[in-house]
């Protein structure tokens, strides 16, 4: 294979995309590219082979911090310590070293921030966490002029408490002197992949690389999302100081090299936040393609290509990719705060479950959910309902239920919003060139085959799920790949990808409209529980 100065001195910005019958072949090295997958929970080292497949990988968990009712926040220095352990791990598991690897790509849990000082590093508060609602209040003020959708023109997103840009705000508000600071250019802000690269390229020694992706960018309620600029109105009107943001790129291309440690040299060469890697991972390439991801909460994208698509019923319109000088890929997304995270709440807090995957033998214990719905609205509602007004309900219990129908509702709930999230996207997708007749799907909870065959029941499509289940990371791997030539052309990436699972409907079509007209009145009843003088 070709060196990694002969592969970046190649990387053609114009990506081209060869007729299949002359796809080249895959070059045969012995070369890899390694993705950092840094999560909500968790911090991982993947690198994988030209055929996608998983070489070696290494992962940390660190702590979940909640401060308060409605709060998260996690330790900025545990993420990039846990980082620089799990390259090395992953590594040492391969018997890889720097030669080895061609280049890093980064996926991350997209709206969390960090505000942290130019000169030493040193984070000035905790990370604040996309799922935390402190910035409520700070949505209100705004949403008093001109309604949720105030931004929506510019930015594609309505006014909530889980974008980045209010998160900034408050805690340069809420922290001694920052917006002075801020002022005279001692900090700096981002999301977790600007945090990444900064320290990856050099930090305040060797003056790290303060950048972000497109994709990251148009999570903030900042970016204007024909421009992929900065907008100076939202900025102001959020209060967010131009000074401290990074400079927004493609997603595929070299934002710089590596310094001193075990990859010095490496360059960086792929940023997608986490959603829209797993899009990449799964193939959705083609406007019309969509995917499901099943983690802490549920992301579903659909690939709208160079189009900016509004959507017309709750969803979110966002960037998907852009590959070097290329033109944009769009999207539609529906996102939704709490499934997988249910099932660690019914772990943890609960103690119905030792593991995760006990939840489905619990589940399988009864024949259906006894009349039990769960709705986990635990930090309110996300699409397509927007409404951090509501909270969390078991409704329809009688002396029937048991612990297991409550299992059962457990993994029902995700099917359901996916459901909600699904209706909402073919209303859009019927404007946008057609309805989906089939959903891809990922993350831990799609080996949970009861779920997914109620999934694909409710839904009424069929679910498939990948061979290659690490998608997220593979999709980082991908464009950082593609940037530095390792991977010639995108239809290497749909080469790639195949199926492992399809799950067809089939149960009785009235008895899913009964259970979800059941959901509906469901999460009716959740609405208006937060009074104004409840935080």
């Amino acid at each position: 294979g070709r060196g990694r100065a002969e592969r970046v001195g190649a990387y053609r910005h114009d990506i081209r995309r060869p007729s299949p019958a002359r796809l080249p072949p895959m070059t045969p090295s012995r070369t890899y590219v390694l993705a950092i997958d840094q999560g909500t929970t968790s911090t991982r080292a993947m690198i994988f082979d030209a055929s996608g497949e998983v070489v070696a990988q290494d992962q940390i968990e660190h702590e979940q911090i909640f401060p308060r009712a409605g709060w998260v926040e996690h330790d900025p220095m545990e993420i990039w310590e846990s980082t620089r352990r799990v390259i090395g791990g992953a590594l040492g598991k391969g018997n890889l070293n720097s030669r080895h690897v061609e280049a890093i790509g980064i996926t991350n849990q997209r709206e969390t921030v960090v505000v942290w000082e130019r000169a030493t590093g040193r984070p000035i508060h905790n990370a604040v966490v996309w799922q935390d609602t402190r910035t409520q209040a700070m949505v209100d003020e705004l949403a008093a002029d001109g309604g949720l959708d105030r931004f929506k023109d510019v930015c594609g997103l309505p006014l909530a408490t889980y974008f980045a840009g209010p998160k900034i705000a408050w805690v340069l508000d809420h922290v001694e002197g920052a917006r002075d600071r801020a002022a005279k250019g001692e900090l700096l802000a981002g999301t977790i992949d600007s945090w990444l690269v900064w320290n990856l390229t050099g930090g305040g020694e060797h003056d790290g690389e303060h950048v972000t992706d497109v994709t990251n960018a148009s999570r903030t309620m900042l970016m204007d999302l024909r421009t992929l600029q900065w907008s100076e109105e939202l900025c102001e009107a959020i209060r967010v100081p131009m000074e401290v943001l990074p400079r927004i790129c493609s997603s595929s291309e070299v934002y710089g090299e590596c310094t001193p440690g075990v990859l010095a040299g490496t360059p960086v060469a792929g940023i997608l936040g986490d959603q829209q890697a797993a899009t990449f991972g799964q193939a959705c390439l083609a406007p019309g393609t969509a995917k499901n991801t099943y983690g802490t909460g549920n992301f579903m994208l659909l690939n709208t290509g160079t189009e900016i698509v509004e959507s017309e019923n709750g969803l979110l319109t966002t960037l998907c990719y852009q590959l070097g000088d290329d033109a944009p890929v769009y999207a539609l997304e529906g996102s939704i705060a709490v499934t997988g995270s249910l099932v660690q709440w019914v772990r943890d807090n609960l103690g119905l479950i030792r593991s995760a995957p006990e939840i489905e033998q619990l589940a399988c214990s009864v024949e259906d959910n006894g009349g039990v719905y769960f709705v986990p609205a635990f930090s309110g509602l996300f699409a397509p309902y927007w409404r951090p007004d509501a909270r969390g309900a078991i409704l329809g219990l009688t002396r029937y239920a048991n612990k297991g129908h409550l299992a059962r509702a457990v993994l029902e709930s995700t099917a359901f919003q996916t459901r909600d999230v699904l209706d909402a996207m073919q209303a859009d997708a019927e404007r946008a060139g057609g309805r989906l007749t089939e959903l891809k799907v990922d993350g831990g909870m799609v080996a949970n085959e009861t779920l997914m065959q109620f999934q694909a029941d409710v839904l009424g499509v069929d679910v498939v799920r990948p061979k290659i289940a690490e998608t997220t990371a593979l999709g980082a791997a991908y464009v950082a790949g593609l940037a530095v030539g390792y991977w010639s052309s995108t239809q290497q990436v749909e080469a790639n990808w195949s199926e492992d699972e399809r799950w067809t409907p089939r149960l009785d079509r009235a008895d899913v409209e009964r259970m979800c007209r059941n959901w509906a009145k469901a999460v009716s009843r959740t609405l208006d529980w937060v009074d104004e003088d409840v935080d």
